[in-house]
């Protein structure tokens, strides 16, 4: 069996990637309500402070900062995923594995996590979550795309309207 250590930092800031077990669906932005409400309700029990997320057809990427003393973050996401899966209300093809832990068969089990290091590799992080929509050929503008944090930057004045990903390098758990 896999040993999987994850970094615990109470209160840092973290990046992830969440994906579905069959990658190529259209899943998360099919279902695009049932997910911000299950978004929703576990951030309304357990604070963050999402500085960035885009929700993509087959997987999400987000940057998160808990709060002062928390590293809670898998809870987050395995309730998040919990409650998506329930609301959806149907199974995915299960192993038996999967069916014997009384998990649907939608997502991976595992997600990636990183530790934001300092303002570079943020901003490097939080851009990579605008621009994934246009990497993976969804859009040609980060605008366009509907389902990201994008919108509320723009808004707030922290990203321009004219901003364009460049080609990123590096490892974002895709």
């Amino acid at each position: 069996m896999s040993c999987y250590r994850r970094r615990i930092l109470p209160g840092a800031t973290y990046f992830f990637t969440v994906n579905l077990a069959v990658r190529g669906q259209s899943l998360l932005t099919d279902q695009i309500d049932l997910l911000r409400q299950a978004y929703r309700d576990t951030i309304a029990e357990n604070r963050v402070f999402c500085d960035a997320m885009v929700v993509l057809p087959d997987h999400l990427h987000a940057v998160w900062t808990l709060p002062p003393g928390d590293a809670g973050y898998s809870e987050r996401w395995r309730r998040i995923k919990a409650r998506f899966s329930h609301a959806l209300g149907q199974e995915q093809g299960r192993s038996a594995s999967k069916a014997a832990k009384r998990e649907r068969g939608i997502w991976q089990r595992r997600f990636w996590e990183h530790v934001i290091r300092d303002d570079a590799d943020y901003a490097r992080h939080v851009t990579y979550c605008w621009g994934d929509p246009v990497h993976h050929g969804l859009v040609s503008q980060a605008q366009d795309w509907p389902f990201s944090t994008f919108h509320r930057d723009l808004r707030a004045g922290r990203v321009d309207a004219a901003w364009r990903p460049t080609p990123m390098q590096g490892r974002f758990g895709e």
